[in-house]
């Protein structure tokens, strides 16, 4: 092996010891570069522009979360940047190349995890996943790989009879059995469970300390703000904000004061603040204090428990979290 130049997808990047000497070789600074992006479904002259003219990046290198409500146009987006579906207008690069037009470029490149189906339900996971490491020239070790995402143990199981998680897990795995320079992820920790999450989030920090840049779908704002490098928000057919997750955040001016105490009378408190100040109890039973909060403001606040016996708990000052740009950004209705 001396002076034999070792291609970057022969290495593993998750292997554990590996010091990931490597990076991915591209001079790209995006993975992924849509303009643009328009996607109908449907003939005139009822058809439903899904996608309205959508512009965005994916950093090479780097984990680019995509957030959006139900029917904001994600999928379709990243089902068009994988090659699945036809644009009605715009352009998309990844890996430098046109998804459609030169597809056989990125088949050996591009890793992908759908949403849904993809998988013979009758084949266990040892069998799709053996099956689609032959079609690669230097695929991942099979066992280890399965080990790490924990279907090893799942014998002679059909893909049909798995748990939704364990199903979620399989198809990770075949989306990166062929060592990609780029993966797409749809959702890929729906119905995981805490353990599953947290070994499927290892593995995508060491996807990204490799230089391999992941495009995924999250509905987890917890999640988006932990992994994320660079986020975007789509609603209604665009994309409305980008960015890292601090810029994003940063970038507002409302902050929170959160705390727990029982038995408070939440009227009487919001009226001894200042006009503008928004109390309400949460879904976890804290209770959030918004508007202009200031030393002054905090003062009020704990003068006011003191005077009536309350000792408030747990108590923090913070600004925005990623879902609070969220819900500003896109609305409070169901879709």
């Amino acid at each position: 092996m001396s002076g034999e130049r070792v291609p970057a997808h022969a290495r593993d990047p998750t292997a554990p010891g590996c010091l990931h000497s490597w990076l991915v070789p591209s001079e790209l600074t995006s993975a992924v570069q849509v303009d643009d992006l328009v996607i109908r479904y449907g003939k005139a002259p009822r058809a439903v522009e899904a996608v309205t003219g959508l512009s965005m990046v994916a950093p090479t290198g780097r984990i680019t979360a995509v957030l959006g409500p139900n029917g904001a146009g994600k999928t379709s987006t990243v089902e068009a940047c994988e090659g699945l579906r036809r644009p009605a207008a715009g352009r998309i690069r990844v890996l430098g190349r046109d998804p459609r037009l030169e597809a056989a470029d990125l088949h050996s490149r591009v890793g992908v995890m759908l949403q849904a189906g993809g998988v013979p339900g009758g084949a266990t996971s040892a069998q799709v996943l053996a099956h689609a490491a032959r079609l690669y020239a230097h695929p991942r070790d099979v066992d280890e790989l399965a080990a790490s995402l924990g279907i090893d143990r799942l014998g002679r199981t059909p893909f049909r009879r798995l748990s939704g998680g364990e199903q979620q897990r399989v198809k990770l795995a075949l989306a990166l059995v062929g060592r990609p320079e780029l993966v797409f992820l749809d959702e890929p920790t729906s119905g995981l469970d805490p353990q599953s999450r947290l070994a499927v989030w290892d593995l995508l920090r060491g996807l990204r300390t490799a230089g391999i840049s992941v495009l995924m779908t999250t509905h987890q704002m917890d999640e988006a703000t932990t992994l994320a490098d660079h986020v975007v928000i789509v609603d209604g057919g665009k994309a409305v904000a980008a960015g890292d997750p601090d810029t994003l955040t940063g970038g507002a001016t409302d902050r929170a004061v959160r705390f727990r105490a029982r038995g408070l009378d939440l009227e009487a408190l919001r009226a001894e603040l200042p006009d503008g100040t928004e109390v309400v109890r949460e879904a976890d039973g804290s209770i959030r204090v918004t508007g202009t909060i200031d030393a002054e403001l905090l003062a009020s606040l704990t003068v006011w428990c003191a005077s009536r016996g309350v000792m408030p708990e747990e108590l923090s000052v913070s600004g925005p979290s990623l879902e609070d740009v969220f819900l500003r950004l896109t609305g409070r209705d169901l879709r």
